[in-house]
């Protein structure tokens, strides 16, 4: 642990799902979840709070704006990430529970520098599987089975990036 050195990303976070279709995902293009399910959302830009972030993000990623949604809380994940010079990834992660939003799910999105989203997707819980997600896309199923969010930290022993 001691010779590790960590990259650390901080990223805001929406959980949007509906009984019927699913859990919003968007297909991620780069970065440790690279060609995986992710949730909307990411890192802040210079002057912006929590809540302009959440909203900005999920907009760009989803093609929908955000209308209600409540903190539920923030933790990390930690696991092997060869990046640059780094060895170790300390992704820490605000998430937001989404109730309502104004809009179309853009499958795919506007293209620009920074854009690591293809585009978003509903995805039914059962579809959803380590092998095809993000660690943080996994916290928000164990959410929404239990109805209580978990703020334990994660640790992994691996991380492929895929």
């Amino acid at each position: 642990m001691k010779d590790e050195i960590y990259h650390r990303a901080f990223g805001v976070y929406g959980i949007y799902y509906q009984q019927e279709q699913g859990l919003l995902v968007i297909s991620k293009t780069s970065g440790p979840y690279a060609n995986r399910l992710d949730l909307p959302g990411g890192s802040m830009e210079e002057g912006e709070g929590l809540d302009d972030t959440l909203h900005r993000e999920f907009l760009e990623e989803t093609g929908m704006q955000l209308i209600n949604y409540q903190q539920l809380g923030i933790t990390s994940f930690r696991y092997p990430w060869r990046f640059e010079t780094f060895t170790m990834n300390n992704h820490i992660a605000v998430f937001n529970l989404v109730q309502q939003v104004h809009g179309n799910v853009a499958e795919k999105v506007r293209e620009f520098p920074g854009q690591d989203s293809k585009g978003a997707l509903f995805v039914k819980l059962a579809d959803i599987t380590p092998e095809n997600s993000s660690p943080l896309v996994l916290k928000a199923k164990k959410f929404i089975h239990n109805n209580e969010f978990d703020f334990s930290d994660t640790i992994l022993q691996e991380w492929q990036v895929l």
